[in-house]
């Protein structure tokens, strides 16, 4: 009865959680966009906009970056370049990197890159370059002069392949030029200090003279961030606010570059060299204070780009996420912008990698999720935040509730308060700002400035910030069916200038003591309290009624770099289950979400804190088979002709559901490859994927090895009971030893993994696990000894 007991609840709970998975994919959706209309409406020369300036609103992206030794700066600087010539109005484009190491060696690595920009960004704009990251354009395998027209396209591709080799050599010895650097700047300073010493000490010992080793600035100062040597207020956690524009913000008109110009020696005639604002950006950190990791480096981001530019919207990427598709930021716009898109919180990118080996063994793509559930889900209220690729409205970040929040209820919805009008108290004025706010359709509490201090901070620029966010980000108001719209033109004046005192009020609001009696990481901005803060804060947005998009666009918007081993791929996976049990035991669990979310979405979300839960089932059922071969017992009373048959039809099933996905895709013209080529066996120069096949030791490892051996071991025991008993009985061995294959059929991607270099797996995984085998088998004998007329598969019955 136990292990038929076992048996069942571990189908019950699978298939809950089956259903919790199924549930949200009854309403998938399918998008597209029309570049052409967005042009005509934003671009084109209007009554209201004779000069045909750009009427799109602007665009604030932050780069996430924390240890330059984990995330090279080379990577980091192509994602940068790849932003910077993106196809976007240039003046409505901000660049932020977030630098959370305070490293100098990120510092200069984007002061190259911004020189690098110059030459870089022309070029693109004048060939018509994808995509617009250096490195993955000059590694791609395809011809790079198909379609192209211009005949000095050969000269200036040579001219800038050479200059970028030279920038990577310059960004790689960057480390050594700041040590030699500061080891000289030491010296000096050792020198100078001793003659010092020596002068007041009027010719008597002199002892050694010690000083704090610094890192030192090519200006010949000291670097304000994190020392090469730590050292009091330089280290890793206690430094101060850095903010450093790298790149001005760019003028309003277009600026035509020459022939041979400095600085640019391409023929850029009749191509606009302008570059958008780029800033280099490192909070404050001090001991004593909650950080909140990249949350808290997040919400730093959010302040000092809204004291600087104000961008009504704000895309965020990691440092390894670079813009494959030029064109990414105005597709997000076309939903943003459409009729009804000022209840849109979010337009989520699919995450597409590089660097996979073609058989995706450790399933980096994550396709089910990608493009299926995430499809699925952008027919209920839209697709959940996965961190990185993500288009936000700034207002819905603040924590605003959408517009028009009480007419658009979930299915769970009940009577809510009645719309009232806006109270605000801005200030009597004749901005077209002031007065549009005036009429916006948002609650009175919620945008009552006056409580803003005590939500956002006491900083004045970035109080005053967000009506006007809030009144940039709105679609235009040139039907009648758009609600709470903005007169057409409204962005095409000039932006204010940047000057000292706005850049130090943004080092201001990036204090470590900035957020103190605040709602920031609480209501407002990037969540605090779990590791998994990308769906926190999408869960939050939901919860409030506000809606999320998913952008699949027809050339990826964006791609990444995978976790490229089984070690690193099994720690990403049990970082997303940690979050997803934190969530489960919070206040953000969906079964607490309010009645603006939509049953199937508080589904969707509930399903995402309850997954991890069915390992624990998982692991049960996977011993399950070994169980029943030590314990001579089974979950079936007898193997009858009923009970095969049934097995017989569920496995044949199986294998008609693996024909049927290989026909499908053949039908849809996918090209299978039914033979994998093995990497094991290459040098690791001429191996691409040498390093997938690293496998460096973690605990994680233990517990499928230790399934894998248990099921061997009841196997060998199994086999070793018939053989010796006095009536072998074959058929029900076959019956149990049918399971424990199933298993390890089951595990054979994972012993792939393990194995794909021989020798290369440390011995310390063999060894644990050995031990936990052999320790559970041996337990299985002392707790239940075998008897003399014990027989393996002689009995079935339950004790």
């Amino acid at each position: 009865m136990w292990l038929w007991g076992m048996s069942v609840v571990c189908e019950l709970w699978f298939g809950f959680s089956w259903i919790l998975d199924q549930l949200p994919k009854l309403c998938p959706v399918n998008r597209a966009t029309d570049l052409a209309v967005l042009k005509d409406k934003f671009e084109t020369p209007t009554p209201s906009n004779p000069n045909g300036r750009s009427d799109l609103p602007g665009l604030d992206i932050y780069v996430s970056t924390a240890d330059p030794e984990k995330e090279p700066p080379l990577t980091t600087a192509n994602t940068i370049l790849s932003i910077l010539a993106a196809d976007y109005p240039v003046e409505k484009l901000s660049c932020y990197v977030s630098d959370d190491g305070g490293a100098l060696l990120t510092f200069e690595a984007m002061a190259e890159a911004a020189s690098f920009a110059n030459m870089w960004v022309p070029f693109c704009r004048k060939h018509g370059i994808e995509p617009r990251n250096p490195e993955s354009y000059f590694s791609l395998k395809r011809d790079p002069y198909k379609n192209k027209v211009r005949s000095d396209f050969v000269k200036d591709r040579r001219r800038i392949k050479r200059e970028y080799d030279e920038f990577k050599v310059r960004i790689n010895g960057l480390p050594d030029s700041i040590r030699r650097r500061s080891d000289a700047y030491h010296a000096r300073e050792e020198i100078k200090a001793m003659k010092r010493q020596r002068e007041a000490a009027l010719d008597d010992a002199v002892e050694t003279v010690k000083i704090a080793k610094a890192t030192w600035m090519a200006d010949g100062t000291h670097w304000p961030g994190t020392w090469i040597q730590p050292s009091a207020e330089h280290t890793r956690g206690d430094h101060a606010g850095i903010i450093q524009v790298m790149l001005k913000p760019p003028s309003d008109d277009p600026l035509y570059g020459g022939d041979g110009e400095e600085g640019r020696p391409l023929d850029f005639t009749d191509i606009d060299i302008r570059l958008p604002m780029l800033v280099y950006v490192s909070r404050e950190k001090r001991p004593g204070y909650d950080h909140n990791k990249k949350a808290g480096a997040m919400n730093a981001l959010v302040r000092s780009s809204a004291v600087m530019s104000n961008g009504p919207f704000i895309l965020n990427l990691d440092c390894d996420h670079y813009v494959y598709n030029s064109q990414a930021f105005r597709e997000g716009m076309c939903f943003m912008m459409d009729r009804g898109g000022d209840r849109i919180a979010y337009v989520q990118f699919p995450q597409r990698f590089e660097g996979i080996d073609p058989s995706d063994r450790y399933a980096n793509h994550n396709t089910v999720f990608f493009d299926v559930n995430m499809r699925a889900l952008d027919g209920l209220m839209g697709p959940v935040y996965v961190g990185t690729g993500c288009l936000f409205r700034r207002v819905a970040l603040y924590g605003f509730d959408p517009p028009r929040s009480t007419e658009h209820g979930g299915c769970c919805s009940c009577c809510f308060p009645k719309k009232r009008k806006i109270k605000s108290t801005v200030s009597s004025g004749t901005s077209e700002e002031t007065r549009a706010l005036r009429m916006a359709d948002f609650d009175d509490e919620e945008m009552n400035m006056s409580t803003f201090p005590k939500r956002f901070g006491n900083s004045n620029f970035l109080i005053n910030s967000i009506p006007i966010a809030e009144f940039q980000g709105r679609p235009l108001a040139d039907h009648p069916g758009v609600k709470n719209g903005r007169p057409p033109g409204a962005l095409t004046v000039p932006r204010d200038l940047l000057d000292a005192s706005t850049v130090a009020e943004a080092i201001s609001v990036i204090s470590c003591w900035y957020e103190d009696k605040t709602e920031w990481g609480q209501r407002v901005g990037w969540i605090y309290g779990s590791v998994t803060e990308d769906v926190v804060t999408g869960y939050r947005m939901h919860n409030r009624g506000w809606k999320s998009v998913y952008c699949v666009t027809k050339r990826d918007a964006f791609r990444g770099t995978a976790p490229i081993n089984l070690t690193d791929r099994l720690h990403q996976v049990l970082r997303w289950a940690t979050g997803s049990v934190e969530i489960f035991f919070s206040r953000n669990n969906a079964l607490l979400a309010s009645r603006r979310m939509k049953c199937l979405q508080r589904i969707a979300y509930l399903n995402v804190g309850i997954y991890p839960f069915t390992s624990i089932f998982l692991i049960v059922y996977c011993f399950l088979p070994a169980l029943s071969l030590f314990s001579g017992q089974f979950i079936v009373k007898e193997l009858d002709v009923t009970f095969l048959t049934y097995l017989l039809v569920i496995t044949l099933t199986l294998c008609m559901l693996a024909v049927l996905e290989g026909l499908l895709k053949v039908i849809a013209g996918i090209e299978i490859s039914f033979t994998l080529t093995s990497k094991s066996g290459a040098d690791d120069e001429n191996d691409e994927y040498a390093d997938l096949y690293i496998v460096k030791w973690t605990s994680l490892m233990i517990p499928p090895i230790v399934i894998m051996m248990v099921n061997l071991i009841a196997i060998a025991v199994g086999f070793s009971r018939t053989i010796y008993s006095e009536i072998p009985q074959w058929s029900k061995l076959l019956g149990g030893v049918f399971f424990s294959f199933w298993v390890l059929a089951h595990l054979y991607p994972f012993a792939k993994g393990l194995m794909g270099r021989r020798g290369r797996t440390p011995t310390i995984v063999f060894v644990w696990s050995g031990l936990l085998a052999i320790t559970i088998s041996l337990l299985w004998v002392a707790i239940n000894p075998p008897s003399q007329n014990s027989q393996i598969g002689g009995s079935f019955q339950f004790p």
